[in-house]
């Protein structure tokens, strides 16, 4: 891997110990120079991950997409500036977030999913109509969504075709491809990632999903490298798929239900792209920690020690659910009296539950949309504690209620 090969391998595989990762590939640059490209572990068919093991990279796919607005545009195609689909919404607003659209106002997972971008601005169009754009911060995949029919309209192209004719073969990513809809539309050579649960990482299908122009790229570490490679051309700019982190970084972060990805270009000159088949949950929420520690590493400084929280995550929540089973059984068994308005507590953990994916939206993603399928998959531990108390309590208070 270079002088510091030794230290970025035995990092990545701290880190993907603690963090129970199976497999993580990497993709190191300098400039224009590639220097270094590299799996680690194993994809879920037990084959080693090598740098041309298919990857998704989730929303790190967002810079891909504002590179072929940015192309059109520089083409006098697209009007950056423009108000676009009868909207008040201009391209440049979409590609940083700032068009008045959130989760909130279009919940884009929880929604009947469509097929295609045109069917993605259909659905959109009522948010559209009273979306107004005031400056704010509000990330959703559906900004890419129309900013991928933007890139078809402008073209006269599939989106998809657009990026493989004018991004993909260009930069000679030829492993590389866009797709509309997981699990539909993934590649025939590429391998499930994994979901996880009490420590055991298992084999996932990633839940049914539209991803054009959101997070629909599927890449190679290998290719990832030609990527960061062709950035010093290309000049990412903030709020045009890439964002500026507080050490003044560029970079773009991306989760999926069964994988994780991100890509960093550091002030001093190099690119770093890491992809895990490892999907978001609690206790992993992206691979932003190994990246910041490769980019310490070939910096000439000590990464901090790697840690992750997600195992002891997972075993306290299985510890309240057994603690739940034992007090909800000896209750069942050994049911005394009690006024029945103290009963209504019992029906705390079923409210808790049925607005968990509303909660986490707002605690962990700013008002993100979660669907309950895709909480299972998020942490399954914590649906199975709060499944097995709101059972138990409801039991419990029926059955007092009957006394």
């Amino acid at each position: 891997m270079n002088i510091w090969g030794a230290a970025i391998a035995l990092f990545v595989s701290a880190f993907m110990g603690e963090a129970s990762f199976p497999g993580v590939s990497v993709a190191i640059t300098k400039g224009d120079q590639v220097i270094a490209v590299q799996g680690f572990g194993h994809d879920s068919s037990g084959a080693p991950m090598t740098e041309h093991t298919k990857m998704a990279i989730a929303s790190v796919s967002k810079s891909f997409t504002a590179l072929a607005v940015r192309q059109l545009a520089d083409a006098g195609k697209i009007d950056l500036d423009r108000p676009v689909f009868d909207s008040r919404v201009t391209p440049r607003q979409l590609l940083a977030h700032k068009s008045g659209i959130s989760d909130r106002t279009l919940p884009e997972k929880s929604l009947p999913q469509p097929g295609s971008p045109a069917q993605a601005v259909e659905r959109a169009q009522e948010v559209l109509r009273t979306a107004v754009p005031d400056g704010q911060f509000r990330y959703t995949n559906t900004n890419y969504h129309l900013a991928a029919r933007l890139v078809e309209l402008a073209s006269g192209e599939s989106f998809n075709s657009y990026l493989r004719k004018h991004v993909f073969e260009p930069l000679d990513m030829r492993e590389t491809v866009a797709i509309d809809v997981t699990p539909r539309d993934l590649p025939s050579d590429y391998r499930r990632g994994y979901g996880y649960a009490y420590g055991f990482s298992v084999p996932l299908t990633e839940p049914d999903r539209f991803v054009a122009g959101s997070d629909g790229v599927i890449t190679t570490a290998a290719d990832m490298a030609k990527w960061l490679a062709a950035q010093p051309k290309l000049a990412p700019r903030e709020g045009m798929g890439w964002e500026t982190d507080s050490q003044g970084r560029l970079r773009h972060n991306g989760i999926w239900f069964t994988s994780t990805a991100g890509q960093v270009l550091t002030s001093s000159g190099y690119g770093i792209a890491v992809m895990a088949n490892s999907g978001i949950g609690l206790g992993n929420e992206s691979t932003y920690a190994l990246e910041n520690g490769i980019a310490d590493i070939v910096d000439g400084r000590t990464p901090p020690e790697p840690s992750s929280y997600r195992l002891v995550t997972d075993l306290v929540l299985a510890g309240l659910t057994v603690l739940s089973l034992v007090l909800g059984v000896r209750a069942l068994r050994r049911p005394r009296r009690f006024h029945k308005a103290w009963q209504v507590l019992r029906f705390v953990p079923l409210g808790v539950l049925l607005a968990l994916p509303t909660l986490l939206g707002l605690l962990y993603g700013g008002g993100r949309d979660i669907t309950f399928y895709q909480l299972a998959h998020y942490s399954l531990p914590l649906v199975v504690w709060l499944g097995v108390s709101s059972v138990l309590n409801v039991s419990v208070a029926i059955v007092r209620w009957r006394r």
